[in-house]
């Protein structure tokens, strides 16, 4: 039976046309819908601004939505309304689906929903979802590495890249992470990194020395171009490269002889088509696992700043402020 609450107007960003964000979002009010038999009623605590977002309002992200729309494929909510006896009002929850975060309620389906432990901060439960689910699928989805293995990677002051440090860390995985700036080097030591090197030539030299040859078991791309390459060259042979991401905006370019005589795989990760398709029993175990993780502190995602929706300019402006570090979150 539906829990019974008053359903108040709410505020929700929309997008009628794609283009630049900041141009094309304006806020809307409108009256979230009760819930359906299977439902619930979910009043947003925090969302999260996220590239996958921004792309889709630009029109260049591979899923493409019906506007006008509201964005956001992540977030953190607190259960207002169900219609659905595993849940009740009061549960904190996060979305396992895209569901129009970016609001301050949403009405989903309960089957699309993750209930999260009581004592969870809401603002790294909000980021929950994505990056941390990304980093144990590098880790221990595609070939489940044993302690003292060795992973090499790219943008390793990333979200995603802090997270691989973390649960890489936790068990017991040697990290060696490249990163664009040498003042980034004592943060992710701190975190946990093993080794932490520029992304050139000299850095991957350094990386070789440290690592004693070409001895990595999985490198994780997220920039493209020489810098994928680089993590090629640090592989094992029959090690397997994993691209998630493309900040460089430049191609993978595989040299025969790597394929040939190294025999290196080379393999990409979407972390919503694994959410689409594992078995659900699977999905709802690992982030058992890693809320645990964020509610015992141990895996944490530094957060720059909080906006209302109202000010959703502002908060696009801060994405691109060289001194910003961390997320941009809405907490609605």
């Amino acid at each position: 039976m539906s829990s019974e609450a008053p359903i108040s107007p709410g505020t929700q960003l929309v997008f009628r046309q794609t283009g630049k964000p900041a141009e094309v979002l304006e806020t809307q009010t409108f009256t979230p819908r009760a819930p359906m038999a299977g439902e619930v009623l979910i009043r947003i605590l925090a969302a999260p601004i996220n590239p996958a977002d921004l792309n889709t309002i630009e029109g260049t992200y591979g899923v493409k939505l019906d506007l006008p729309a509201t964005p956001g494929v992540e977030g953190c909510g607190i259960v207002e309304a169900s219609d659905d006896g595993g849940y009740q009002a009061g549960d904190r929850v996060i979305f396992l689906r895209r569901a129009d975060t970016w609001a301050t309620h949403t009405t989903v389906s309960a089957d699309t929903l993750f209930k999260l432990p009581e004592d969870i901060d809401p603002r790294q439960a909000a980021m929950l979802k994505v990056n941390p689910a990304t980093a144990w699928q590098l880790l221990q989805g595609i070939e489940a590495l044993p302690g003292g293995a060795a992973i090499v990677q790219n943008a390793g002051n990333s979200a995603v890249g802090r997270c691989v440090i973390q649960l890489a860390r936790d068990l017991g995985i040697r990290t060696v992470s490249f990163v664009r700036r040498a003042e980034l080097f004592d943060e992710l030591r701190a975190l946990g990194a093993d080794e932490v090197f520029l992304d050139d030539d000299d850095g991957l030299a350094a990386a070789k020395s440290a690592l004693g040859g070409a001895k990595a078991a999985l490198a994780f791309n997220a920039v493209g171009g020489e810098s994928a390459l680089r993590l090629m060259k640090l592989l094992r042979e029959g090690g397997t490269h994993i691209t998630y991401g493309a900040m460089g905006r430049k191609p993978l370019t595989v040299p025969n002889g790597l394929l040939i005589f190294r025999d290196i795989r080379v393999r990409g990760l979407w972390v919503t088509r694994w959410v689409e398709n594992a078995p659900i029993a699977e999905i709802r175990a690992i982030y058992q696992n890693l809320a645990a993780r964020v509610a015992a502190g141990t895996l944490v995602q530094p957060v720059d700043g909080t906006f209302p929706l109202e000010a959703f300019r502002d908060a696009l402006a801060r994405l691109d402020a060289p001194e910003r570090g961390g997320k941009v979150l809405f907490t609605p």
